[in-house]
């Protein structure tokens, strides 16, 4: 049987790729079988436009009667599947980076990459500003932290992990001596396309105009000239920089970074228009409290509406900042998430990938109509064509990626692990021996010690499936290169120093709950009582003035006692560091302890503090979280980890015990003190914050809101305390501890709340204004 006109140089081809395998059975163009596998190569040259030259190779393949075993793969480069099914596997990479840590940063890029091959992709994406970390801030001004990247890059590029896959990596570049947020691909050596952000994000912690500016250029490319130490590994000069898309042999890759996911104008969807199939976005987006569902639902909703394949890739960890990077990278399809990472954990590398079918995607496209219709008459994006397939070849029997049920963590259970993880990897990058917790007993800094205890707890599990990279870092911190813990409790006393400072103003229900606590969670616990201490201080005033203040209580004015009040916190501070510095040599352990803090957010708003108390510390895991959400934290932990002594912690009131007990009993409360209840201190925080409420605009919500419980003048007398209070202590947050940040009123004075700390505290104008929209609804 003769072959088809034009198939002649078909079958040569094929003869001479079958005389290259061994053991092949020669066939002729007479062959039946030879005679139906070329008209199908034939067919598909014809069709799609394949080239002539193509690589035919042999592989087993049973016919029905299993009598006969032959196949057909062609190749061009990449694999090319003659029935012309696009099946695409995808790897998207959660990397827990380090700011400046170039080596450490190549290292956890490359395990990653290792990993997705062992997945089966062809295409990896990675988080943003991957190379040289999120959050180098100012070290974007300096030449050297461009240098750096262009030379991890360029160790990428000469990897052996590296070849034969399509990779996309962030990192900043300066460009005409103007610096971007870049996406930069490359593949067998040679950069593709270096892809800059077109919107940069000044929201909430982000500060990115200081130190990237936007491209501007829609749809525009122009030539970048690459470092000599780059072209001379891969031989070019020039590569294209903008606002382009990569076209495969079999599909088309468009890129967002970060924010511009949120943006009104996002460009997804012009992309999507434009017939680009997989749009990929390297994030460094950071964690709040129920946030996760809202990006979620941004992702769904952008392939929901104009279908097509969104990789979310999101930097995980502490990178040297307050903020915990969220982690929860994401793969989505047609409007379904079908993979995703975990939010929290100590893991450094996590990859996902999915098997998608690319027909799907035309498939969906094409039934919206709305889109087709705005698709054939959009604009054009520049292309970058290359010769490479991200599909696979006889793919038929691969399965295919399906939607999955996306389980969200309650708040609860964010605050369990977050700041767990911020405490973990804050300890072993800053080298030190563990943690130390002035311990009082009471909610706050028994949700800081619970906190602690779930990082252990979390050490504990991954060693136990096998991390030799936590238990190489536990070995580390506690000293002992043969280390191996095996029960929470136990690694919890190794790592964890409580103590309970008390003064003769202290209780013995709050002594007892301390004790109990660190008795259940393991603490190496201490009971120290500071009198003589605070007795020393005083007869040295007293010998100094000829004068000793007292309580109010006991003939004292309101000056005399709150000083005795911040003379027992202080000192307490104070003794907090000394054993820190030293408790570990005590136990004949190297290195020293970091002092961890227990300041709410609320108090932190309200100014409820000593300045240079116990709430200066090191680092503080609950400095971003209300004491609604905490007080939620400790039923669910009591629940969860059975520590019975957690319900007499929810049922104690509030105290500072800094005032003289009455027959042994407390008398001074928080809130009384405060002269507000938590839960309105919360309503403040929001409103002022979240809702950018002046005192004005915040009385004329709570007088609605509040409608049913206070009268104007009670709503506005409150309004008028909380903010009289803000103004006299705005200048303690100037010297907060490090905070994990997590709550969207964070009153945080570094870089998420940005106020004077010296304001008027009478508010004189604004309050005017509340009196007479008083005096108005009284009237009424």
């Amino acid at each position: 049987m003769a072959a088809n006109n034009g198939s002649a140089d078909t079958f040569e081809t094929f003869q001479r790729s079958l005389q290259q395998v061994e053991g092949a059975t020669m066939v002729t163009e007479n062959d039946s079988l030879a005679h139906v596998m070329m008209q199908m190569i034939e067919e598909n040259r014809r069709r799609y436009k394949m080239p002539a030259n193509l690589i035919i190779q042999i592989t087993t393949l049973q016919n029905q009667s299993r009598s006969k075993e032959t196949a057909l793969l062609t190749k061009n480069i990449g694999t090319y599947d003659v029935k012309m099914r696009r099946k695409a596997t995808i790897a998207c990479a959660t990397l827990n980076q380090w700011a400046l840590d170039f080596e450490g940063n190549r290292d956890r890029i490359l395990e990653s990459i290792l990993e997705a091959k062992e997945l089966g992709a062809k295409f990896r994406t990675g988080p943003e500003l991957e190379i040289c970390g999120h959050s180098c801030e100012d070290h974007f001004y300096e030449s050297d932290t461009f240098l750096h990247s262009w030379e991890v890059l360029l160790d990428l590029l000469i990897s052996p992990i590296c070849t034969d896959m399509l990779i996309d990596v962030g990192m900043p570049v300066m460009h005409k001596n103007v610096a971007y947020n870049c996406r930069v691909v490359f593949l067998n050596q040679n950069i593709i396309l270096i892809r800059p952000k077109l919107c940069v994000c000044d929201e909430g912690n982000n500060r990115e105009s200081r130190w990237f500016s936007e491209w501007k250029k829609r749809r525009q490319t122009e030539d970048y000239y690459l470092p000599g130490i780059v072209s001379a590994v891969s031989g070019q000069t020039i590569v294209p920089i903008g606002d382009a898309v990569i076209s495969t042999k079999d599909t088309c890759i468009g890129f967002e970074i970060c924010e511009e996911l949120w943006n009104p104008q996002s460009s997804h969807i012009a992309m999507c228009a434009n017939g680009v199939e997989i749009i990929c976005n390297g994030s460094g987006s950071y964690t709040e409290l129920r946030k996760t569902p809202i990006i979620d639902n941004l992702i769904r909703s952008t392939t929901f509406k104009c279908g097509g394949c969104y990789v979310f890739s999101n930097l995980r960890g502490c990178d040297g900042q307050r903020i915990y990077f969220n982690g929860a990278s994401s793969i989505s399809l047609n409007g379904d998430i079908i993979n995703r990472t975990k939010q929290f954990s100590i893991q450094e590398v996590e990859v996902i990938a999915s098997t998608i079918d690319l027909d799907d995607i035309c498939t969906y496209r094409n039934k919206l109509r709305l889109l087709s219709n705005f698709a054939a008459a959009s604009p054009n994006y520049p292309r970058i064509s290359i010769e490479f397939y991200v599909t696979t070849a006889y793919e038929t029997g691969l399965a295919v990626s399906v939607p999955i049920t996306v389980k969200y963590l309650t708040p609860e259970e964010e605050i369990e692990q977050g700041p767990a993880c911020w405490l973990w990897d804050y300890l072993r990058r800053s080298e030190h021996g563990g943690f130390f917790l002035p311990l009082s007993g009471g909610a706050d800094s028994s949700a800081t010690a619970l906190i602690v205890y779930s990082m252990c707890n979390m050490v504990i599990v991954a060693i136990q499936k096998g991390d030799t990279k936590v238990l190489s870092d536990v070995r580390k911190i506690v000293g002992d290169d043969e280390y191996v813990p095996l029960q929470t409790t136990e690694l919890c006393n190794r790592l964890f120093v409580t103590c309970y400072l008390s003064t003769e103003n202290s209780s013995e229900e709050t002594k007892n709950r301390a004790f109990a606590l660190a008795t259940q969670i393991g603490s190496y616990h201490m009971a120290v009582s500071i009198d003589n201490a605070v007795s020393t201080v005083l007869e040295i005033f007293r010998k100094v003035t000829g004068v000793c203040p007292k309580f109010i209580s006991r003939g004292g004015c309101s000056r005399q006692n709150l000083s005795l009040q911040n003379i027992q916190a202080r000192l307490r501070m104070v003794f907090s560091y000394l054993f820190a510095e030293l408790i570990l040599w005590v136990r004949c352990r190297p290195g020293r302890l970091l002092v961890v803090g227990s300041l709410n957010v609320d108090e932190a708003l309200s100014g409820y503090m000593t300045k240079y108390d116990c709430s200066s510390a090191d680092i503080n895991p609950i400095g971003g979280i209300s004491k609604t959400d905490l007080k939620s934290f400790l039923k669910h932990f009591k629940n969860k980890f059975n520590i019975e002594i957690i319900g007499d912690i929810l049922n104690a009131q509030p105290t500072a015990e800094l005032d003289p007990l009455v027959d042994g009993k407390i008398q001074q409360t928080d809130e009384e003190d405060m002269g507000m209840s938590y839960s309105e201190l919360s309503v403040f925080g929001k409103l002022r914050k979240e809702n950018s409420c002046g005192p004005y605009s915040m009385y004329c919500k709570l007088i609605q809101t509040w409608a049913n419980q206070c009268s104007p003048k009670e709503v506005a007398e409150k309004v008028k305390h909380f903010f009289r209070c803000y103004a006299i202590n705005r200048h303690n947050m100037v010297v907060l501890t490090p905070s994990y940040h997590t709550a969207r009123y964070n009153p945080d004075d570094n870089r998420f709340d940005h106020r004077p700390f010296l304001y008027r505290s009478n508010w004189c104008w604004q309050f005017k204004a509340i009196d007479k929209q008083v005096e108005l609804q009284s009237g009424q």
